[in-house]
Order: C-alpha cells, then sequence, then structure tokens
C-alpha cells in the first residue's frame, strides 16, 4: 500500500476489504508483521515483512540511480560512502534514528560535509525502515529508522526474483502492458521477465492494438457492471500504478492524486478531505464533474461509512458535497 500519508494505507484498505477495522493493521506494525519503507519509485510503502525482505533488494538499482542525480549525492561526491553507511549501522544499532540525529552524528565524523545529504545517503544506500509509532493509526511520530534485517529479525533475500513480482502486479491491476508494470513499480528491463512468464499468462489487445497481459484466472466484468463510489487515499496506486492513468481518470486532473480521490462507476470524479472542527467532523467531496441525483446519494451514503471508519470518535459527523470544483489542483512537491 502506497504510505507517504501515514494514514493512506488504512483508508485504503478500508475502502477494499469488508468490515476492516484499524486495529487489525496497527497490530500487524507493531508485531513486525508489517513494515513501512522506501520501495516502488523510491516512495514510501507499506508491505509485509515477508515483501519487504524479498522485493526491497530488487530496488538496490533503482535508488542507486537515482541517488547519481539528487543533490545529496552531489553534495558527497568523494566521499568514502562505505564507512558513510558502516557508521550509519552502528548507529542504528544503538536505537532508530531520525534522519536529523543522523546527519548530525555523521557530521560530527565528516564536518565538511552537509549534514542533510549524509543523512539520506543512508535512505538510498541502505535497505532501512520507519519504526512505530509512526504508521500507527491515532498516532503521530517523526519518520524514525532503523536496518530492515535488525528490524525483522532475518536477512534480506539473496537472489530477488522479478519474475514474482510481476504476477502480483498484474493480480491487482491487469489486464496491463508492460509500460503500466514499469510505471507501477519504477523498475526496466521488465520485458525479458515478461517474455519468461509469457506462457503463464493470457494476452489481449486494447482499442489502439497495444498488448495487455493478464493471469490466467483475473476476472474480466462485463463493462456495464456497475462500480460503487469508492473513496481512495492520496497517492493511491489504482491511479498511479498504469503508464496510461486515463483508462481512470481524466489528464485534466491528474494531479488530484495528491489529496484523497473519489471514484464514480469506477472513474475519479471527485477529491475528499476531512477535517475536524471543536465536536465536529466534516468530510468535504468536491465533484469534478456534475453527479446525478442518483450518484449524489450513493456517495453521500459511502462517506457517511467513511466517516464512521476514519472519525468514530467525533460527536458529530457531517458529509458536505459541493459545487462542481472550477479548476484542477496542481501537483504539490513530491513527498519522500
Amino acid at each position: 500500500m502506497q504510505a507517504q500519508v501515514p494514514n493512506s494505507p488504512y483508508v485504503g484498505l478500508w475502502t477494499r476489504l469488508e468490515g476492516f477495522q484499524p486495529d487489525e493493521l496497527a497490530d500487524l506494525i507493531n508485531r513486525r508483521r508489517a513494515v513501512r519503507l522506501g520501495l516502488m519509485r523510491n516512495t514510501i510503502h507499506l508491505v509485509t515483512a515477508r515483501d519487504a525482505l524479498a522485493q526491497r533488494p530488487l530496488y538496490q538499482p533503482l535508488f542507486d540511480r537515482a541517488w547519481k542525480t539528487t543533490a545529496f549525492g552531489r553534495n558527497l561526491t568523494g566521499i568514502d560512502i562505505r564507512a558513510v553507511i558502516a557508521m550509519a549501522n552502528a548507529l542504528m544499532e544503538e536505537k532508530p534514528r531520525t534522519f536529523s540525529e543522523l546527519g548530525s552524528l555523521l557530521h560530527q565524523r565528516w564536518p565538511d560535509r552537509d549534514a542533510n545529504s549524509l543523512a539520506y545517503a543512508i535512505r538510498y544506500m541502505v535497505p532501512i525502515v520507519q519504526v512505530p509509532p509512526r504508521g500507527i493509526w491515532g498516532q503521530s511520530a517523526q519518520p524514525t529508522w532503523t536496518s530492515t534485517e535488525r528490524w525483522l529479525g532475518r536477512r534480506l533475500t539473496a537472489k530477488p526474483s522479478v519474475d514474482k513480482l510481476i504476477p502480483r502486479y498484474l493480480a491487482a491491476f491487469g489486464p496491463a502492458s508492460v509500460a503500466d508494470m514499469s510505471n507501477w513499480c519504477g523498475l526496466t528491463g521488465l520485458r525479458a521477465a515478461v517474455e519468461r512468464l509469457r506462457p503463464q499468462l493470457r494476452t489481449f489487445r486494447d482499442e489502439r492494438g497495444r498488448e495487455l497481459l493478464d493471469v490466467p484466472d483475473g476476472p474480466l466484468p462485463d463493462p456495464r457492471t456497475p462500480a460503487p463510489p469508492r473513496f481512495l487515499p492520496e497517492y493511491d496506486n489504482l491511479l498511479i500504478g498504469h503508464h496510461d492513468r486515463t483508462r481512470v481518470i481524466d489528464h485534466a486532473y491528474r494531479h488530484v492524486i495528491f489529496i484523497g480521490t473519489l471514484l464514480v462507476d469506477g472513474f475519479v470524479q471527485g477529491t475528499w478531505t476531512i477535517k475536524r472542527q471543536r465536536d465536529t467532523t466534516t468530510l468535504t467531496i468536491e465533484p469534478l464533474r456534475r453527479l446525478t441525483a442518483t450518484d449524489r446519494q450513493v456517495v453521500a451514503e459511502e462517506g457517511e461509512r467513511l466517516l464512521d471508519f476514519a472519525a468514530s470518535e467525533a460527536t458529530k459527523r457531517d458529509v458536505r458535497i459541493t459545487a462542481v470544483a472550477s479548476s484542477p489542483p496542481q501537483a504539490p512537491q513530491l513527498r519522500r
């Protein structure tokens, strides 16, 4: 689950699973069965401990390439990066550290180098996880990091396999193209893996003649099947898991992914935010297009269920559907 915003995985699971409760996921994080770490596209994701150990090594080449293009990397040109990593690992063995702590302590050893860059070298070069209470529903904490292997008490997979990753993607988002797969995970060179897997996959052609692949038992519902409204959290992978995002979101509204989005009949038709003021918690829904009276009713009903989940402690809860938004929001700075 995309997890740049700590509560996003909770909303993402609630909208997908019947009867999901926040304590279920919080318990998995506290028991170290689920972890938050940099993964696909070098952004924060929440995954199972097993997936963290198996998948994190797949992304190290991506992290290495990205590091060379950052100001952090340029600031550390010529430094013995292995020595930086060794000291950082020793510091995180003592206790989990914030980047501010890591940077300050590393800067004492390399006073002529930028402290922030020293800390971010660890973000790129070392498999690390954010530890709770960061990511726990209803709690707030600075991102605090330690070694993935130390936190989970197990070694990273020595020979990670991208062949196992592709069917996982297709099971969730197929039928899809190779470009879709690459856009979702951030990895390149997937064509060779797809060719190895081809005998196990189904193939289709879309309206433009592009090849789409899917797992053998992937569902193919009738196009006329109605899709109920769904509230998606910020940066949800449904919105960024395809090279061609117009299958779910109009290009004009591509930047709304940085806030909560509303699906109506399987297509992004609005945005949403929850605000708490005094004793009232309000869910504000801003349609991007005019909704029919029926759509407004079912959206409001689903909004009530969202508030029951996300603001169960509120004395008063209110769902407000505004007029159609006058213009789409613009893209913010992407959070890492």
